[in-house]
C-alpha cells in the first residue's frame, strides 16, 4: 500500500504531542460493519473471521476513547461518535483510491479521476459538455461528480475528496484559483399553474409583496434578492428556506409558497418558471484549491476548459 495508516495528532502533553497510529484497513473493516449492521455478515464480506473483526473493532473503540457501535444480540447500529467517525473513514478511504488510481498511469495514456462538486445550476450542461470532449480525447479518465450547496463542495475541496467544484455567485472564492464559465442563470419564481402570477410573462419586486415564498439559505444570496427587491424586500412574506432545487420544488408543490431561485433543469407537471424584470442573472465559477499539487488528469481537464 502506499501508506498504511493515517496519523492523528491528538494534542500536547508536557510539551511533546501525542499521536495515534490508525490503520486504513481497520477503517475498511469499520466502514463494512456499519453498512452491514452485523459483525459477521461484514466478517465473511472482508474475509477475515468473526473473532477478529470483533477484536479489531473493540481495540479501535479503545484507541479513540468511544464507544463506536450500539450492540445488540443480531445487529449493532453506529453511535453519534460512529457516525461521526464514519464520515471522516469514508474520506480517508476515498482519498486513498484516488491517489492509487491517479498514479496508475499506462505508458504516455492520461488516466485517473477527476472529481467534481456542482450545486443546481444550468451551468451544469456546460461543464459536462466540457468534460464529454475530454473524455473524448482522454478515455481512460473517469469523472466522479458531487452534488451539494456551496458551502459542502468548498468543504469537500479543503478536505481533498473533491478537485474542482462549480460555485455558484457570489461567492468567496479567496482561496481558490478559478475559471469564469462562459453560461449565465437566470434568477426567477417557480410557481404553481394555478398562481394568478403563472398568467405573467415576468414578475415584477411589487407583485411578490404579499405572495407566500420560499427563499435561498445563503446571506450572500439572500443579500442579491434583496438589492433586486429595492424597498419592497421589507414588504416580503417569507413561508421558508431551501437550498437544494429538488426540495425547494417539494415544498411549491405542497402549496406553501412560491420560491425565488435559479432557473432549474426540469421543475415537473404543475408547476412553472417566470423570470425576473428587471432581469436578475448569476455566473458561475470552476474553482480549485491554490497551491494544491494536482494530478496530470485534473491538470488537463482545467487546461481544456480554459481553452474552451
Amino acid at each position: 500500500m502506499l501508506y498504511n495508516y493515517l496519523i492523528i495528532a491528538i494534542g500536547y502533553t508536557n510539551g511533546s504531542r501525542q499521536e495515534k497510529k490508525m490503520e486504513l484497513r481497520v477503517l475498511k473493516y469499520f466502514l463494512m460493519a456499519a453498512r452491514e449492521e452485523n459483525i459477521t455478515r461484514a466478517a465473511e464480506r472482508m474475509h477475515v473471521t468473526q473473532p477478529t473483526l470483533s477484536r479489531q473493532l473493540m481495540q479501535l473503540e479503545e484507541e479513540l476513547g468511544v464507544e463506536l457501535f450500539k450492540r445488540s444480540k443480531h445487529s449493532i447500529s453506529l453511535t453519534e461518535d460512529g457516525m461521526l467517525l464514519k464520515q471522516r473513514a469514508q474520506e480517508m478511504v476515498s482519498i486513498e483510491e484516488k491517489i492509487f488510481y491517479d498514479l496508475s498511469h499506462k505508458d504516455d495514456t492520461l488516466t485517473g479521476t477527476v472529481s467534481v462538486g456542482c450545486g443546481e445550476t444550468q451551468t451544469v450542461n456546460e461543464l459536462f459538455s466540457l468534460a464529454a470532449s475530454f473524455r473524448e480525447k482522454n478515455p481512460n479518465v473517469a469523472f466522479e461528480v458531487y452534488s451539494g450547496i456551496a458551502d459542502d463542495i468548498k468543504l469537500r475541496i479543503e478536505n481533498g475528496t473533491v478537485d474542482v467544484g462549480l460555485l455558484t455567485e457570489p461567492v468567496d472564492i479567496s482561496k481558490y484559483d478559478f475559471i469564469r464559465m462562459k453560461q449565465k442563470d437566470r434568477w426567477g419564481v417557480i410557481m404553481r399553474d394555478d398562481c394568478p402570477l403563472a398568467e405573467k410573462e415576468y414578475i415584477r419586486p411589487e407583485e411578490l409583496a404579499e405572495v407566500p415564498l420560499i427563499m435561498a439559505r445563503r446571506e450572500s444570496v439572500k443579500n442579491e434578492i434583496a438589492n433586486w427587491f429595492g424597498g419592497y424586500y421589507d414588504e416580503l412574506k417569507t413561508a421558508a428556506n431551501c437550498d437544494l432545487l429538488y426540495n425547494t420544488i417539494a415544498l411549491v408543490k405542497s402549496g406553501i409558497g412560491s420560491a425565488i431561485c435559479l432557473e432549474g433543469l426540469g421543475i415537473g407537471e404543475g408547476l412553472c418558471f417566470r423570470p425576473l424584470m428587471p432581469p436578475l442573472e448569476t455566473g458561475s465559477v470552476l474553482v480549485w484549491k491554490k497551491h494544491r499539487a494536482i494530478s496530470p488528469a485534473v491538470r488537463e481537464f482545467i487546461a481544456h476548459v480554459k481553452n474552451a
